[in-house]
Parts: C-alpha cells; sequence; structure tokens
C-alpha cells in the first residue's frame, strides 16, 4: 500500500465522493442501462453485454489492486480502472448504495453505527448496529423495522438476484439493502461459482454477487501475507467465475471500500469530549460525537485541539456543506448521525467503549483518505 495516500494530514483535503459520476452510487444504473448511455469510467466489456454478474469484494481499495499483479494476476488484468465509494466509507453505507444506486443522503444508511429513538420524551436515543441489527437491547428487527429504515428498493425494483452468504438472509441489514432482491444462498466460495453459473444459464441479465473474505482478513491479520493470500484466493474465485460465463456474459468486479493498517494506533478521543457527549457512533476512522444541549462550539474547539493533527474534525452541517453525503439530510436521517466526527486522517483509530468489538482491528476504513475512498471497477469476459 501507498503510506502517503494512507496518511494525509490537516492541509491535505479529503477525497470526496463523485456521486453523480464514477461512484458506487452510479454501477448498478450503468449496469442496467448499458445498451442506452454508457458512462466513460464503465469498463469495456460491459459495454453491449448480454449478461452481466457484479462481483461485490468486500474490503479491496484500488490500492490493493495496484499492488497485486504477483498475487493475482487475473484481478490486474481486468479492464477498467478506479471509482469512489461513499461517505463513510464504510460496508452498511456503500453496500446500500450500490444495491440502490442512492448516495447516503437519500438512503438513509449513513453509517455502521448509527442513533435511532431519537426525540423520544426523556430518550436521547441509542445505537444501532447497521450489520448485526441490535442495539443494546438485543435483536432490534422489530423496534427498528428495517424496510421502514430505508425505503429504496434494491436494484431499481427489478427483483434480481442476489448471491451471497446464507446466514446473511435472515438479517435486518440484508432486508434493509436487498429489499425486493432473490437472495441465493452460498456457504463456501465453489458454490457461489455454481449459483453464479446456473443463474446466467438461465438467462438472468444481471447477477448481484457478494464476497466478504477479504475484509474479514484485513481486520484480523492487517495487509500483509494473510492479505496477500487471501487475495491469491480471490484471483482464482475470479478466474472461476469467468470461466462458467456464458457466451455474450460478462464478470464485473468492484468494492465497498479499501483499507488503512492502524494495527495498535487506537484511542480514546480526549477527556473533555467524553464530558460534553451524550454518546458515541460511528466507527474508529470515522467517529461521530453527539454533543450535549449547548457543547458544540466546545466540543468542535476540543476536537481540533487534541485530534486536529490526526483528523478532520467536522461537524454535521459542515459535512453536508462540502457534499460528504450526496445531498442535504432529512430530519430524520440527520438525527442518526453525531454533532461533529474525528475523521481520521493518520493511521489511527478513534475508540468508543461502548463498541468492544471494534478494539483489536488491524486494518479498518470508514474515512476519506485515497486508500479508503478509492476503489476498483474492472471487468472481465471469457476468451
Amino acid at each position: 500500500m501507498n503510506e502517503r495516500r494512507a496518511r494525509a494530514d490537516a492541509t491535505t483535503p479529503p477525497v470526496l465522493p463523485d456521486y453523480g459520476g464514477a461512484c458506487l452510487t452510479s454501477v448498478v444504473p450503468a449496469i442496467l442501462a448499458r445498451d442506452k448511455e454508457a458512462p466513460s469510467w464503465l469498463p469495456g466489456p460491459i459495454h453491449g453485454a448480454r449478461q452481466v454478474a457484479l462481483l461485490v469484494l468486500d474490503g479491496l481499495g484500488w490500492d490493493q489492486v495496484c499492488g497485486a499483479r504477483a498475487v493475482a494476476p487475473t484481478l490486474s488484468e481486468g479492464s477498467g480502472g478506479c471509482i469512489t465509494s461513499v461517505a463513510p466509507t464504510t460496508t452498511a453505507t456503500a453496500l446500500t448504495s450500490i444495491t440502490t444506486g442512492l448516495p447516503p443522503a437519500r438512503h438513509g444508511v449513513v453509517g455502521y453505527r448509527v442513533r435511532v429513538h431519537a426525540g423520544r420524551p426523556d430518550d436521547d436515543g441509542e445505537i444501532l448496529n447497521v450489520l448485526k441489527w441490535r442495539t443494546g437491547r438485543g435483536d432490534a428487527r422489530r423496534t427498528v423495522p428495517p424496510t421502514a429504515f430505508q425505503t429504496a428498493p434494491a436494484f431499481g425494483g427489478k427483483a434480481a438476484p442476489a448471491v451471497t452468504r446464507s446466514e446473511f438472509a435472515s438479517t435486518g441489514f440484508t432486508a434493509a439493502h436487498l429489499s425486493g432482491a432473490r437472495l441465493v444462498g452460498w456457504s463456501v466460495p465453489s458454490t457461489l461459482v455454481i449459483a453464479v453459473r446456473d443463474l446466467l444459464a438461465a438467462g438472468e441479465p444481471f447477477v448481484y454477487v457478494y464476497y466478504d473474505g477479504l475484509d474479514k482478513v484485513a481486520h484480523e491479520y492487517g495487509l500483509g501475507e494473510h492479505y496477500q493470500m487471501e487475495l491469491r484466493s480471490v484471483d482464482r474465485l475470479i478466474g472461476d467465475l469467468v470461466q462458467v460465463l456464458p457466451p455474450g456474459a460478462v464478470l464485473a468486479a468492484t468494492s465497498d471500500h479499501g483499507q488503512v493498517e492502524v494495527g495498535p494506533a487506537v484511542r480514546l478521543p480526549t477527556g473533555d469530549l467524553f464530558d460534553m457527549a451524550e454518546m458515541f457512533s460511528g466507527e474508529g476512522r470515522f467517529r461521530w460525537i453527539h454533543a450535549r444541549p449547548g457543547a458544540l462550539h466546545d466540543a468542535v474547539a476540543a476536537a481540533e485541539d487534541a485530534h486536529g493533527h490526526e483528523a478532520w474534525v467536522r461537524t454535521r452541517e459542515q459535512m453536508v456543506d462540502e457534499g460528504w453525503f450526496g445531498g442535504g439530510l432529512d430530519a430524520e436521517v440527520a438525527a442518526r448521525l453525531g454533532d461533529v466526527a474525528l475523521v481520521a486522517h493518520a493511521p489511527v483509530a478513534f475508540l468508543d467503549p461502548a463498541d468492544t468489538g471494534e478494539t483489536r482491528l488491524m486494518a479498518r476504513h470508514g474515512s476519506l483518505t485515497a486508500a479508503e475512498v478509492e476503489v476498483p471497477f474492472l471487468a472481465w469476459s471469457k476468451s
């Protein structure tokens, strides 16, 4: 990985998503409309393809692709290039933008951990873990109905097949970001290949495929030899998928976000911020502070003073004005976010004591450095 791209500084601006252009929000709409209009960033093999299988490889940044030729030659030879993820560069937000074709401001899945039930009398709300669809009270599928939380159908309402891990079928997040899709489960990569082969052979014009191995390995082991070995496996998976393509079909691949090696460089926000906060949300590289009434100005000043050398400090309103989320936020979506955020530009992470699952991750994402925002959009056809 290019260390310069992972380590920005306070004078380097965030890499903002290219909403409406070469961005994850445009991938599925561009594929579905490939016979009508083809933007310049759409990989060549997709133009005029009879069928397209879109493989989403969780946790594969453009930096990792550029350094992968020795271990992943098939991946490296794909046609296409680099596009942008969304803000924050986190799985829950990015996958929802891929499947719905909408920016976070519109679909409302604006983070990994977001506040819900805010505004109730004598209740500051609680934090929903979107991937697990749980709050501190447990399973939240009844108290936070997924299809009410995120109302846009997947894939423009076309009921396309979505090939994903079998255990994800009943989750709240699947209901939220794959609403209306036809779920096809897989348990090991070989069954994923067979599922895609059979769907394409049956004439499906578009097949969505999700694989999460790279992200799991990066979180547990970082971006070293374990990640490189998983890239070898992904390369074989791509090769196997290409081999089962019927005539006129194309395999495309993208990712939800890149990665930054953080290792043990984790810390709590300054103690002053704890005194000013009702709660924290978000994740380590995009940590939201929910300020106590009247404390916002002091929280911004304390965050700048303690962490401005390693993070961009922005209020929610500043982010909206700068276009981070792809538009304005309605009141319900705005209430899911904090008031001010620490968005790491150095390879560090900011912990929330209420989120114990984050304490030992080696590689991370969420921020708007180039290493996290820039992802591949590639394609292959069968020779």
